[in-house]
């Protein structure tokens, strides 16, 4: 078991060569997004950019995208003909996932039968990375034939509680054997996050202690499974994508919170992603 620091982060952005082309470093596919929450895959593909992936392709029900699309010019989106995620949506996001080269699904999703049943349908035929957050997690929690080496799961309490890996304890060492214990059993990374995040690949254990307790923010999780995906996009493997992506989060939300204060919003803590990277 070790502590993620930031010589761990920094050795994962080398400098770039010079002959670089757009799509070098990364397309991401984030599928998400509701009538209600459109602010959630707007996050996670903001954050990705903050992180340095080359482009972010947003697939969400019309509402959400057209929202999203008004956030950022640098955001692209697909609207779905749906308005929410559903079987027939299935086509479409795979052709989109060809574009990739990895995923974030979950974020913002219904709660609906119909949207777990389509996130499985995903899952099933996916092989490229995928990053698996919010309702995805509860939509595979009883399906971990699913499961492959190449996703990550991150969940908080809850939702790690629904996965099967019972409730966790709050002393550092007993909660790290239940990370890996589930990691293990569900052969994919794990990270359960909190006030010390635990990742594990169900052989080794890290532990991430930057953040604050203001990071319990609605949309702080979005932020880390858009710096995540960002990672797994560029090729990164996944146990050191999530250990990268839960310490540049928290440390993200630690500038935020010195320089701005306790009020601060998860849209201004995104600026600070690449100062946290840049040192």
């Amino acid at each position: 078991m070790h502590t993620i620091t930031k010589h761990n982060v920094r050795a994962l952005f080398p400098k770039r060569p010079g002959w670089s082309h757009k799509g070098d470093f990364g397309k991401l596919l984030v599928v998400g997004g509701s009538l209600r929450y459109s602010g959630s895959p707007a996050f996670v593909a903001l954050a990705a950019i903050r992180t340095g992936t080359d482009l972010t392709l947003v697939a969400a029900p019309r509402r959400a995208a057209d929202i999203v699309a008004r956030f950022q010019p640098d955001l692209i989106t697909e609207p779905m003909n749906s308005e929410y995620l559903c079987p027939s949506e299935v086509k479409h996001i795979m052709e989109l996932a060809e574009w990739a080269n990895a995923l974030v699904i979950g974020g913002g999703l219904d709660r609906k039968p119909e949207t777990y049943k389509t996130i499985r349908m995903i899952l099933k035929k996916l092989k490229k990375p995928c990053v698996i957050d919010a309702e995805a997690l509860r939509a595979v929690a009883k399906h971990p034939k699913l499961l492959k080496q190449n996703f990550v799961l991150t969940p908080h309490e809850n939702e790690f509680q629904a996965l099967g890996g019972g409730r966790p304890g709050h002393k550092i060492n007993e909660r790290a054997g239940q990370v890996k214990k589930l990691a293990l059993k569900l052969k994919t990374v794990v990270v359960l996050k909190g006030h010390v995040d635990m990742v594990s690949d169900g052989g080794r254990v890290a532990l991430n202690k930057t953040g604050n307790p203001y990071l319990t923010k609605g949309g702080t999780g979005d932020t880390f499974a858009g710096i995540c995906g960002a990672l797994l996009a560029r090729g990164v493997k996944p146990f050191d994508a999530t250990c990268a992506a839960a310490w540049i989060n928290g440390a993200a939300g630690d500038l935020a919170l010195r320089r701005i204060g306790p009020g601060f919003f998860v849209s201004e803590m995104l600026d600070f992603i690449p100062k946290v990277i840049r040192g």
